[in-house]
This record gives structure tokens, sequence and C-alpha cells, in this order.
């Protein structure tokens, strides 16, 4: 694992939230029978700005250049989100339909849909954490688009860093009670190897048969041992911006979950994802090499 005494900026982590979501978005104007994911909330979610940005990219030729955009930044971008977003929704719907979980806890939510969208999810408690400034934000852009938070949803904001997470939730409805799907995506970068543990903490606290997917970024990028190719997108997130802290080994995952009660059942590389989601709908997409997802159960 990595660790790091780098000065820690979640105002800065906050500021990534709506990027995933507003790819999302954009995949919407491909046809149909080639869309990797389908939601119909995302464009409405997001803050006023990107929701008029979004009426422009309709032309082709600057959704070209978009997606171009995103890729220089960091390769299989256009993809990746995508793909990790539909893994999950695939995920959790069968997890639901089969009876295994009776509650949903999306840690680092976001301006995520999944819980107002999917007809599976309509009638399981939801509970959505993330950083105030999100929060807020995610309950406007909601309100927006649905009118209402729906009454199974509870938004709840909280700084991963200072505050005990089974408390807030605690204080916000969730005893732990039941089996949950936990989602955790593209959050645990963000974090030092002490909050990532305290999460574990939390999530060692779970009812057996409960699931966990979720995303993290390898640590000999993390580290500086291997840029795979993306050397600039290295400087920026942990030279300059210094947003991003810790990483895992794939080879020690297993044992990490097990440390604190859980199986891993998948840890699957964004090629895998991408052979899954982006190529069986007739999409040649690069894939992100830096990120993994995992999905595990609780023992």
């Amino acid at each position: 694992m990595t660790k790091t005494n780098e000065p820690f900026d979640m105002s800065s982590a906050a500021q990534t939230g709506s990027s995933p979501t507003f790819l999302v978005a954009m995949e919407q104007y491909e046809p149909p029978a080639q869309r990797i994911i389908d939601d119909d909330l995302a464009a409405k979610v997001l803050p006023g700005r990107e929701r008029f940005f979004l009426k422009l990219l309709r032309i082709s030729l600057l959704r070209n250049w978009m997606i171009n955009l995103f890729e220089k930044q960091i390769e299989g971008a256009s993809s990746a989100f995508l793909c990790r977003k539909q893994y999950i929704d695939d995920t959790i719907i069968a997890t639901v339909e089969n009876g295994s979980v009776a509650a949903i806890v999306n840690l680092g939510a976001g301006f995520d849909t999944r819980v107002y969208r999917l007809p599976a999810l309509a009638t399981i408690p939801a509970w959505e954490v993330d950083q105030l400034v999100n929060i807020e934000a995610k309950r406007k852009g909601v309100q927006n688009a649905l009118g209402t938070i729906p009454a199974q949803v509870t938004l709840v904001p909280i700084n991963f860093m200072t505050q005990d997470l089974g408390v807030v939730l605690n204080e916000h409805g969730y005893n732990g009670d039941k089996k949950t799907f936990f989602i955790w995506e593209a959050v645990s970068q963000y974090l030092t190897e002490t909050a990532v543990r305290q999460t574990f903490n939390f999530l060692a606290q779970a009812p057996t048969g409960s699931q966990l997917t979720f995303t993290y970024v390898l640590k000999d990028f993390i580290s500086g041992e291997n840029f795979y190719g993306q050397e600039k997108f290295y400087e920026r997130m942990l030279i300059k911006d210094k947003i991003w802290h810790f990483g895992f080994d794939s080879a020690q995952v297993a044992d990490f979950l097990g440390e604190y009660g859980w199986h891993l059942i998948e840890d699957l590389s964004y090629e895998e994802l991408n052979n899954r989601y982006a190529k069986s709908v007739g999409r040649n997409l690069p894939s992100m090499k830096i990120e993994r997802m995992v999905y595990a159960e609780k023992g």
C-alpha cells in the first residue's frame, strides 16, 4: 500500500465529482444500440453551466473534440467512466433482484444517478455520502431533475478525513443491521492510507453477505515507479495538485480485503471492462491502464 505525508486537499478532490456523470450524459448522444450505458438523468442532475455545454455536444464534431480532450488528459477516460458505472449497475441489479441485500450505501456518490433511475432500486433504502459541497450540489441537481429527493434516499454530508463514517451514517438513519451493497467508486486514490483503512474498519462491521464494489489506482503509478505512459497526468495529480495519495498493489488486494473480513470475487482491469461493455456494442475505445475495479463479499 502507499502512504503519503503530503498536504491533503479535499476541496480539490470535490471539484472532480461531476466529470464521470458529464461523460455519461454525453454518451446519451450516441445511437442507442452503441451506448455503453443508458442514463436519462445524467444531464438533468448536473449544474446549469454543464447542462448548457452539453447541448452544444449534440454536434458530433464537438463531441469528438471533447472525447479527445478527455483522452489527452488520461488515456482511456472516455470508456473507463462509462464501463465501470455499467459494471456497478449490472452487479447491484443482480444482487438486489436475488434478494441478497436490503440497503445501499454510496460512498463518494458525486452526481451518480443509479439509485434514482434503476427500477430495481426504487424501493431499496439508500444513503449517498459525500463532501458537503457535493451533497448540496447533488440535492439541487436531483430536485431539478425529479422535483424532490425520493423518500428512500438519504443524502449524507461528511468530511471523510475528520468524521467517523459509521457515526455519521447512524445519525442519518443507517444502523448497519441489514445486508448492504456498498459503492466506493473513484474515491480511494484521493484518501490517505489512514483514511482508507478507517473506511475498511467501518466496512468490517457490515453484516455477512454484504457486497462491495470499488475502484482503485495502481500503487506503482501513485509511487511513480510506473507511469503507464501517463507522465503528464501523474505530474498534474500527484505533483502539482497533490490530490491523489493512495494506491493498491493488485497482487495484495485479496489479502487486504481479508484483513477486514471481505472475500474478493473479481478484480478486473479496464481492458476487461472495455471488452465486456464497449467492444460488445461495436465501440473501439482505448482502455485506462492505471485503475482497476473490484467486487467483493463480506465473509
